[in-house]
């Protein structure tokens, strides 16, 4: 049987995926009150929400997930019966350079939302429910053969993945010792609108409509499965309200695609769609060196989630990619504001000091 919740605490939700998931949770259940709590760092931009930002059910709080008293005020002022935690630093290459925001972030952050959850809803847990949103990284890397189950033993290999496992033990822990009502997800890479160009696609599409290089770590070789962020929103939308508590979900895209690849396909389209001559930007790849324990596969067994709840992709990668570009390209402004100032400083750190291979 479906739950249904009256306030909803989205975390991270001016970022790429929870701006997805906002939208999604007020489309779907016009009658729950969104509570969007965001620290606006260089991901997170309001932006994203400029077409929901005035509607009655939905609000918007500047703060730190870290910031105990803040999330203890907000549970007592808004009696949230679901917490939907997506605040997170993200990015494996910023986790190589700074780990440490990476732990006080997905660790102690996600601790400290526990504990206020644990606090406000002791004695009355039975309509209640913490989802925590993982990632597939956590289980390692894969061969050529095989695929992550919620099984799978847990393997991480970056600073950035470890918060993330970390986390994960964190909200089993509260589960088992506390009868905390949650679910988990962990997903496959995402892609879409609003998605920050730090990530692949949209990093690619930007330097092919510039005509800059695009950096291609080691020979490309490595393989990701790619899930269209709102079938993502979908799917978080559904184990919020039928997930089993306790029970664990993998979401992937069922689309596996080498780097080297993905990055060609994105070439035809974005140059088709400026009218450039088929394959003008292959010329703008540059293989530079490898990013320090780069895993080499992920891909995902959903099975799960389609047997159990009844979740599956909506669309193919295809189809998902073409209107990834499409809106990319024509939402020029947008993509120019958040690659300006502090992105800039980011990029050539990351690409511009990388010797080739």
């Amino acid at each position: 049987m479906a739950r249904t919740f009256q306030s909803i605490l989205i975390t991270g939700g001016a970022g790429f995926i929870g701006s997805h998931v906002i939208r999604t949770l007020l489309k779907n259940h016009p009658a729950a009150k969104i509570t969007n709590l965001d620290l606006l760092t260089y991901a997170g931009n309001l932006e994203n929400l400029r077409d929901v930002e005035n509607e009655a059910h939905y609000q918007f709080v500047k703060g730190d997930i870290q910031d105990e008293n803040l999330i203890e005020s907000l549970f007592d002022k808004y009696r949230f019966d679901a917490v939907v935690h997506l605040a997170a630093e993200s990015h494996v290459d910023r986790s190589i350079t700074n780990p440490m925001a990476f732990l006080e972030t997905n660790i102690i952050g996600t601790a400290t939302l526990l504990n206020a959850a644990k606090k406000a809803w002791e004695g009355n847990m039975d309509d209640k429910c913490f989802y925590h949103i993982s990632t597939d990284e956590v289980y390692g890397s894969l061969e050529e053969e095989g695929l992550f189950t919620e099984d799978t033993p847990y393997d991480p290999r970056s600073p950035y993945s470890s918060s993330k496992a970390s986390s994960d033990h964190l909200v089993r822990a509260w589960h088992h010792t506390y009868g905390l009502p949650i679910v988990i997800s962990n997903c496959s890479n995402n892609y879409g609108s609003f998605q920050f160009p730090e990530k692949l696609i949209p990093l690619m599409i930007r330097n092919i409509r510039d005509q800059l290089p695009l950096p291609v770590y080691g020979e490309g070789i490595n393989v990701r499965d790619w899930l269209w962020v709102e079938d993502h929103a979908t799917a978080i939308d559904v184990i919020l309200h039928k997930g089993s508590f306790g029970r664990t979900y993998n979401i992937g895209g069922l689309n596996e695609w080498r780097n080297i690849d993905l990055i060609h396909a994105i070439i035809r389209l974005v140059d088709g769609a400026l009218g450039r001559p088929e394959g003008t930007s292959k010329s703008l790849i540059e293989f530079v060196k490898d990013r320090a324990g780069h895993d080499m596969r992920y891909a995902i067994d959903a099975t799960r989630i389609e047997t159990e709840l009844g979740w599956k992709p909506s669309v193919t990668f295809e189809k998902g990619l073409e209107a990834t570009v499409d809106w990319y390209l024509n939402s020029g402004e947008w993509l120019d504001s958040v690659t300006s100032g502090q992105y800039q400083e980011y990029y050539k750190n990351m690409y511009g000091n990388r010797g080739k291979e």
